[in-house]
């Protein structure tokens, strides 16, 4: 056996086989892919690392990854302390490229402006390249920090902690800090087009909020399982162009149910407003502070008097007078 992959060493490698008249050349036996008997089909995603990386055994890439993804929790942990003390509810925006995600948010911060004009609303944008996005938002009149992460295919929960700060910066600048005087605020964190890493990193959010356009088609969820499972909210974007479509709505809101059945969907439109209305009670709700916890005492004081009532109805039902 390899000592660096787990690939069979019996000679598998360059090993050609006659079949039907047509040489095959076969690659190397990797313990971590499972092929589909009927069809051929490959699956390099059925070991302990859930990914096949070329010259790594599958322990390296679990120890890899935990190590990796260790750090960013930790960061994100911090991230979720700085948020939640500031009374920021950071909503994490997930979709492949073209949803519609930019659109979306500039037409819910203008709702917002109508809404709730007093709300803070600041947004960190994530791309390859480009400050395209981000442009398009600051437009809006609300403050936008952009990333660029170059090669990298998600944000990561250090990026939006250095872009949280600047958004800060961006703030103290305008002599107004609506995040450090306490007041409810939201953070849209548009992520990188990518329905397959943002999965993973966790960037201190309040929750994941997956992007679906009905241009799409409605097996997304099921290809890419992962997003879907780890989003709280899916919203069904562009459902203006359902007349003209081949989209079954019902199909894919099923689809979303089977890798995830708590996930919570709204049908909408960014360009012709239908369905806006939900998604703004949503976020509404979502920053709501949670009801208080009741005090131990009360609780127990609560639960006391509701016995002796039930022990009062039992006595009289039986006939017996209290003494």
């Amino acid at each position: 056996m390899c000592v660096v992959c787990g690939c069979s060493d019996t000679g598998a490698v360059g090993a050609v086989a006659q079949e039907s008249g047509h040489a095959h050349a076969h690659a190397p036996e990797h313990a971590h892919m499972h092929v589909d008997p009927r069809h051929g089909d490959l699956h390099f995603g059925a070991g302990a690392a859930r990914v096949s990386v070329p010259g790594m055994s599958q322990a390296r890439a679990v120890k890899l990854e935990a190590d990796i993804l260790g750090e960013n929790k930790r960061i994100a942990r911090h991230n979720r302390q700085h948020f939640k003390a500031h009374g920021v509810t950071a909503l994490n925006l997930v979709s492949s490229p073209g949803s519609g995600k930019t659109t979306l948010l500039c037409a819910t911060i203008e709702a917002l402006k109508a809404r709730a004009p007093r709300l803070a609303v600041s947004v960190i944008e994530g791309d390859q390249q480009t400050s395209f996005d981000a442009d398009r938002i600051r437009e809006t009149g609300a403050p936008a920090i952009q990333i660029n992460t170059g090669k990298g295919c998600h944000l990561d929960a250090p990026m939006v902690a250095e872009a949280f700060a600047r958004l800060h910066d961006h703030d103290h600048d305008h002599g107004h800090d609506p995040h450090h005087h306490g007041a409810p605020s939201l953070l849209f964190i548009e992520n990188v087009g990518n329905l397959v890493c943002p999965a993973l990193w966790d960037l201190g959010e309040d929750a994941k909020v997956a992007i679906l356009s009905v241009t799409e088609g409605e097996d997304k969820p099921l290809k890419y399982p992962d997003m879907f499972a780890a989003a709280t909210l899916m919203l069904l974007n562009k459902t203006d162009l359902l007349p003209h479509l081949r989209f079954d709505v019902q199909r894919c809101i099923e689809a979303a149910r089977r890798v995830n059945p708590a996930i919570e969907v709204i049908q909408l439109s960014a360009t012709t407003g239908e369905g806006m209305g939900a998604w703004l009670q949503w976020l509404e709700q979502r920053m709501a502070p949670p009801a208080p916890a009741a005090q131990p005492e009360t609780a127990a004081l609560q639960r006391i008097a509701e016995l002796e009532a039930a022990l009062a109805d039992a006595r009289r039902a039986a006939g017996v007078t209290p003494a």
